[in-house]
């Protein structure tokens, strides 16, 4: 089992020496990686259709909260540590220009020596995606498109995709990734996106009461297309209960991410400085092998 912090572009990890703070203290205390949210806009009356809380409303605070662009809150901090894993959790990604982005990411990764994690939705605030200039229709197409194109400038040696939303050939997109490639993670928790991890995802990433019920399905999309069902990773969200750890290993899940603001933690440890952060080595060490 590898151990996330979750979602690190927000609170007072917005400030840059705080953030730098935080990641060093992650990485020292044996987390694996440290996740961020994607929100470029938020409309100060968005229509409360957040997918993950009772009342539709982000659990991230007021529309008014800074919330950093996460490729670039990544790329800071990917500069003061070493070993880290930068993961977006999750970037909205048709919203983005698709060639810029797997540019960034491509040269995040290549700087950092492979350790970008890509975590992509398709969004739920249609509002956003006005203020962006998007359709918000067909946005699932678009994200499965933008994954090809995206794999495509990554790894060959003269890219070219035609399709419905992209189009490109003949072109060279240099850097490449340090792998030659970047770990896709599906995120949602609809069938849909269990689907869609199953067909073209190197991972799924659900809310974590969707785990038992979605995997299975995730396991037989991904056999139906002819991929090896386990290469499939597995993330959610740390359980407050650990009892909850072992159950979710047995469904597959290989990364779990612990809260870095707004939730009590494991058996009510929250974590609210760097400090705290370090005082997890211990609960890491002891449920690394899961």
């Amino acid at each position: 089992m590898e151990f996330g912090l979750r979602y690190c572009n927000t609170n007072q990890y917005v400030d840059p020496a705080n953030a730098v703070e935080l990641a060093q203290a992650a990485e020292e205390a044996g987390f694996e990686s440290v996740w961020t949210i994607d929100h470029v806009v938020v409309p100060d009356d968005y229509a409360p259709n957040y997918p993950y809380s009772a009342d539709g409303r982000m659990s991230s605070g007021v529309p008014s909260n800074p919330r950093p662009d996460a490729i670039v809150w990544m790329t800071y901090v990917a500069a003061a540590t070493k070993t880290l894993k930068l993961g977006t959790g999750v970037l909205v990604l048709p919203q983005r220009g698709v060639v810029v982005t797997a540019k960034q990411v491509a040269t995040l990764d290549y700087m950092s020596g492979g350790r970008v994690l890509l975590g992509v939705g398709v969004g739920w605030m249609a509002e956003e995606f006005a203020a962006l200039g998007v359709p918000f229709e067909r946005r699932g197409k678009r994200t499965e498109e933008y994954i090809e194109a995206m794999r495509e400038l990554w790894t060959s040696d003269l890219p070219a995709y035609n399709g419905e939303f992209v189009n490109f050939e003949g072109v060279h997109c240099q850097p490449r990734p340090a792998n030659r490639t970047v770990p896709i993670i599906i995120g949602g928790h609809s069938k849909a996106a269990a689907r869609r991890a199953g067909r073209i995802g190197d991972g799924f990433f659900p809310a974590r009461e969707y785990v038992v019920e979605l995997v299975d399905l995730v396991r037989r999309t991904a056999e139906e297309a002819g991929r090896d069902p386990d290469a499939v990773e597995i993330v959610t969200n740390m359980p407050e209960d650990e009892d909850e750890m072992a159950l979710l290993a047995r469904s597959g899940v290989t990364r779990m991410m612990v809260p870095v603001a707004g939730l009590a933690g494991v058996k009510d440890r929250g974590i609210d400085g760097p400090e705290d952060v370090l005082k997890w080595r211990e609960t890491i060490e002891r449920y690394a092998d899961l």
